[in-house]
């Protein structure tokens, strides 16, 4: 589902690309697109076309936006960084409970105890 909704998004921002690019510029601040001649693009109608497809390309951009955020966050459950595990459950009286297993913090401290640091020790000649 989601990867159709992806390829869906790609050719709607390919398409807006396109709209966006063949749309004369009117402030001519860049210099470019503004010269008449009856080019390509020149009739109003065409403009009017391509203002319009441009709409509804914009709100098919962020619909489909919307929903591959929301399809993303769909099954997301909260999970804590510390001990691996989903989070912990806050019970009735408003403390939380503790984990379960053994978390990172436990861990390293069993490993520091384990490693008892020596004084510094001075280099030994061979």
């Amino acid at each position: 589902m989601q990867s159709v909704v992806i390829v869906i998004h790609l050719m709607i921002v390919a398409t807006l690309i396109a709209a966006v690019l063949l749309q004369k510029s009117e402030g001519g601040g860049l210099g470019v697109g503004g010269g008449g001649g009856g080019g390509f693009m020149s009739s109003r109608g065409t403009a009017n076309l391509l203002t319009r497809t441009t709409g509804i390309l914009a709100v098919g951009f962020f619909v489909t936006s919307l929903f591959l955020s929301w399809l993303a966050g769909y099954e997301r459950k909260p999970t804590s960084i510390i001990n691996g595990t989903t989070a912990p459950v806050s019970q009735p009286g408003g403390a939380l409970a503790p984990p379960t297993s053994g978390g990172l913090l436990d861990s390293l401290k069993k490993s520091d105890e384990q490693q008892a640091p020596s004084g510094p020790q001075a280099p030994r000649s061979q």
